[in-house]
């Protein structure tokens, strides 16, 4: 009997095309065939922003593509999009030409318009229904793209319109990953590129003794090269929010400048910056038991060589380093020192006085405790 021949669909056909354009260079050239604008979708499968979730939609795909650029040459990159929503930014990522783009949305009511784009790029857009915050993305890439973290950084890009709710509890959470070389830079340098409310941007990347010299241009400038890109006009999302968003760009340094683990440096940098307008040893004073406070205050002071009197937005990252590191030896001399809390102290003595008039209404001595 004569074999019948199996019929290729025109998707598989896309696939096997898709995947010699890979193989020879060629998919930078690939454009998304013609489907529904982003607009279209969303009156398509009912979608709207949710505000509890801090969603603003960008549709503006002259935008979009801007943004992306940013990130590099995407041509045969893998590049994992953080909450794509209605995949205004994931069509310009996929026309940029990634091979391998990862997307996390927690949003189930956007996973079919993310399937739609899926079938027009065969092989080349995977959708985890997930949360960002607890994804295992040194999980989501073949090991073969590890670099070495001393070389230039892989052909990997985390790219994302990131929720207002969440950004800066996500990038805080990758600088402590960069710290420890794990998550998404268990690959090697891995490279970002996000939006966030202008003045968290501005937080950012701003320099010592701007206004906007925060806890986060620290935290991220000792560990990165932080540039902020461009502004985007609230106007251009959907819903328009109050503010205007700016996007930066992340490089991870290869030596950290300071040589301290991420929380003892996270912990110095909170306590100096709670009280931004008063001179630094206020802020340093709070790293130690009230009872011992001046004397080590004195004695962190001295050590590092930093004026008491200098503000916070004027302390330099060569100033924090000297502070973490003569912090950490004092903290090697006495153990319980990084574990302290002063908001702890704070409170058990706040309870103290409230119990004691209970105690003498009752005519009994108060506890020790």
């Amino acid at each position: 009997m004569r074999k019948m021949k199996k019929k290729t669909s025109s998707g598989e056909k896309r696939g096997v095309y898709l995947r010699e354009m890979a193989a020879s260079g060629k998919i930078a050239s690939f454009r998304l065939p013609p489907l529904p604008t982003v607009g279209e979708l969303i009156k398509l499968y009912g979608l709207r922003a949710e505000k509890q979730l801090s969603q603003n939609f960008l549709l503006d795909l002259r935008l979009t593509d801007k943004l992306v650029r940013q990130a590099g040459n995407l041509n045969n990159a893998h590049v994992c999009e953080v909450g794509p929503g209605p995949g205004g930014l994931t069509r310009s990522i996929l026309n940029a030409g990634a091979t391998d783009l990862l997307v996390v949305e927690k949003d189930s009511r956007f996973i079919p318009g993310l399937k739609l784009l899926s079938e027009a790029a065969p092989g080349r857009l995977r959708i985890v229904h997930g949360d960002i915050l607890t994804y295992r993305m040194d999980r989501g890439f073949p090991g073969i793209i590890c670099q070495p973290w001393e070389k230039d950084p892989p052909n990997l890009h985390i790219i994302g319109n990131l929720p207002f709710s969440v950004s800066t509890p996500l990038i805080i959470s990758w600088l402590e990953n960069i710290a420890n070389r794990t998550g998404p830079f268990a690959y090697g340098r891995t490279q970002l590129t996000l939006t966030f409310q202008k003045e968290v941007a501005q937080r950012l990347t701003a320099s010592t003794k701007s206004k906007q010299r925060s806890r986060l241009s620290i935290m991220a400038q000792y560990l990165c090269t932080v540039h902020q890109c461009f502004t985007i006009p609230g106007k251009a999302f959907v819903p328009k929010p109050k503010v205007d968003v700016g996007v930066v760009h992340f490089t991870p340094l290869v030596q950290p400048l300071i040589q301290q683990p991420f929380k003892l440096v996270e912990k110095v940098v909170r306590n100096i910056f709670q009280f931004r307008r008063k001179h630094c040893h206020r802020g340093i004073g709070m790293l130690f038991p009230e009872v011992r406070r001046d004397a080590f205050t004195e004695e962190l002071m001295c050590k590092a060589d930093v004026e008491p009197t200098m503000r916070p937005v004027e302390l330099t990252i060569p100033h924090i380093k000297a502070l973490a590191d003569v912090y950490a030896e004092m903290c090697a001399r006495e153990p319980l020192l990084l574990g302290y809390d002063f908001r702890e102290e704070l409170r058990l003595k706040h309870l103290g006085k409230r119990r004691t008039p209970k105690a003498m209404a009752k005519g009994t001595a108060p506890s020790p405790e």
